[in-house]
């Protein structure tokens, strides 16, 4: 045995000595093979370039593709975010290049592609962003091209830019057949092909990673590569279901028909819409102290708190504003929800405005931002309300002036109609004052109460402000009895949305930014409230309901106005008593979504 042991380690030595051998000689000739491609380079730098066919070298390719790729590793780095978004949209961008080798079987054509791409996404979008304060989403290729009015309405107003794409589209074109004609050497397809199934599975693993796509990230000034990847996603959804809207197939009943005049039984009251930037009554945390003052704020003309469920949190007030003015719930577009505006926008009739404009009421917005934010000054033009008094008409000097400094342009406005017309006057007046941030004091000089000992310092400055609203409120009724002794005033105004300051009192971590918050349907970070009133002007009864769905809110204002409600409105009646104040999730949801397809098949939605 012990000779046996000797003898195969012996035979191991032997072994060992002939591999080492072996691989001398080997690297040996390699490096002998390199110093003789080295030494014909040196006598032919052309074989640099060139593989001895006359072709370009797979080196030279490889390195040219390369350098078309800097420019995107260099702007990935620099503006999509931390590790988790850059994962993403690094797996989807070679989930696509991979996707190009697999079709034209040539490196340097899929490397053009894609960095053209990429490069024409990215300026697309700022464009998009400077224009309309919006982000750039895939549903826009579709959106924009479907039409002839929508390529129109491109080409009248932005034809420069459209141009500019154009020559990009055609330059990326020149430059992906020259790439073609010169890169002769294809790729295995095989082997692309289970790399491209791999990495489109890391992809989908990238895009759990990254997780959903912030909330409000829709009027974002960055991001530009991810957000639109993820907007495919949505996109699809939408294309799939073939609408914008939920809708059912078929539903019974006639068509909604829109009246052509509206005959009021009594001389209607002016109406004064008022959009109480994140205004949540603070009675609804009972552990908050804070001065009860406050509540009268809150308080319609029957002396009670009327809740309101909205549909965001901490920002995105479009979304609030959109359901208010059409009757509509954003929750029934689904992923597309945050763009609700831009994509719906003259494709509605019967919203609200229209509904006043029939009754012979002059329609009037004072809008806080410059009117292009979002694309909001669009919107409101097609859903009916004619005239917008923004930022720059009302000589605004910040972005959040005091509510008395949109309160007055707004009186001075219905002073000089009310000398020259006896029309009927509806005004929606927007606040910023209680918008965030809340670690800075606004307007210290002024000495209101805040919260009680221990309230969280961003709770507590919430609160000064509220007081101030308060006050600018209180203020304001006032002056319109001064001021209009002889005329009747309807009064609403509702919270868009929860502060972000009560994300504390809502047990979420103080830390978070209002677009990493999710919150479950049936939080209360959604309830806000609304209330009517009146000056020389008593309202009829509001909603017995315990919280109103904000889709239902123009329905309230009709009837507190006495107006006569056209078909759809009438409808909407029996859903709210039938859902006890319910929309989106009314039980059974099908009564929805039986309105929703009445409405498409009557004309009154263009969900496409």
């Amino acid at each position: 045995m012990a000779w046996g042991c000797e003898t195969m380690s012996h035979g191991g030595r032997e072994a060992a000595k002939a591999a080492s051998s072996q691989g001398a000689e080997i690297a040996d000739r390699v490096a002998d093979g390199l110093w003789a491609r080295a030494s014909e380079w040196r006598r032919d730098p052309a074989r640099l370039l060139f593989a001895p066919d006359g072709t370009l070298s797979r080196g030279l390719i490889c390195t040219v593709a390369a350098l078309f790729t800097l420019p995107t590793v260099d702007y990935f780095w620099k503006y999509e975010g931390g590790a988790a978004n850059l994962f993403f949209v690094s797996s989807i961008t070679l989930t696509l290049a991979a996707c190009l080798m697999l079709v034209f079987r040539r490196v340097l054509v899929a490397s053009v592609l894609v960095n053209a791409i990429i490069g024409i996404v990215a300026t697309v979008a700022w464009a998009k962003h400077q224009a309309m304060d919006m982000a750039f989403h895939a549903y826009d290729i579709v959106f924009y091209l479907s039409s002839r009015p929508t390529i129109a309405f491109l080409w009248r107003n932005f034809r420069a830019d459209v141009i500019a794409l154009i020559a990009a589209l055609a330059a990326t074109a020149i430059a992906a057949a020259l790439a073609y004609r010169f890169d002769t050497k294809r790729v295995d397809r095989r082997g692309v092909f289970v790399a491209a199934v791999l990495l489109a599975l890391v992809s989908v693993g990238a895009a759990f990673v990254k997780g959903e796509r912030r909330h409000m990230q829709y009027y974002w000034n960055g991001r530009h590569i991810s957000s639109f990847y993820s907007s495919w996603a949505e996109t699809i959804e939408t294309l799939w279901r073939g609408q914008l809207i939920e809708a059912a197939s078929s539903a019974p009943g006639p068509h909604f028909a829109v009246p052509t005049e509206c005959v009021p039984t009594t001389k209607p009251p002016h109406i004064i819409l008022i959009h109480q930037e994140s205004l949540v009554p603070p009675g609804h945390f009972p552990t908050l102290l804070y001065d009860h003052g406050l509540d009268r704020l809150f308080a319609s003309h029957d002396g009670k708190e009327h809740r309101l469920r909205v549909e965001t949190y901490g920002g995105a007030s479009w979304l609030t504003e959109f359901s208010v003015l059409t009757g509509l719930s954003t929750r029934s577009f689904g992923g597309m929800s945050q763009f609700v505006q831009p994509l719906m926008a003259g494709k509605l009739r019967d919203t609200l405005p229209e509904t006043l404009l029939r009754c012979g009421y002059r329609t009037v917005v004072f809008y806080p931002l410059m009117r292009n934010f979002v694309s909001n000054g669009k919107f409101y033009a097609s859903v009916g309300l004619k005239e917008i008094f923004d930022a720059e008409d009302q000589a605004a000097k910040t972005d959040n002036e005091r509510d008395r400094f949109y309160f007055g342009n707004a009186l001075d406005e219905m002073a000089r109609h009310l000398q020259n017309s006896r029309q009927p006057l509806f005004t929606m007046i927007f606040t910023m004052a209680t918008h965030s941030p809340y670690d800075s004091p606004y307007m210290p000089e002024v000495n209101v109460p805040g919260g009680g000992p221990g309230t969280d310092p961003e709770m507590n400055e919430y609160l000064r402000r509220l007081a101030m609203a308060r006050i600018d409120y209180d203020d304001m009724l006032r002056e319109i009895a001064r001021r209009f002794p002889g005329e009747r005033f309807l009064i609403v105004q509702y919270g868009d949305h929860h502060p972000i300051a009560t994300r504390t009192l809502l047990g979420l971590n103080n830390k978070l930014d209002a677009e990493d918050i999710s919150l479950p349907p049936e939080s209360p970070g959604f309830i806000t409230y609304y209330a009517v009133d009146g000056v020389n002007y008593q309202p009829p009864a509001l909603p017995a309901v315990e919280t109103l769905d904000v889709p239902y809110l123009p329905l309230v204002i009709l009837n507190a106005a006495r107006l006569p409600l056209s078909d759809s409105f009438r409808e909407r009646q029996r859903l709210l008593n039938a859902c006890n104040g319910r929309y989106y999730t009314c039980e059974p949801r099908g009564a929805i979504l039986a309105f929703h397809r009445r409405m498409i098949d009557s004309g009154l939605i263009d969900a496409h």
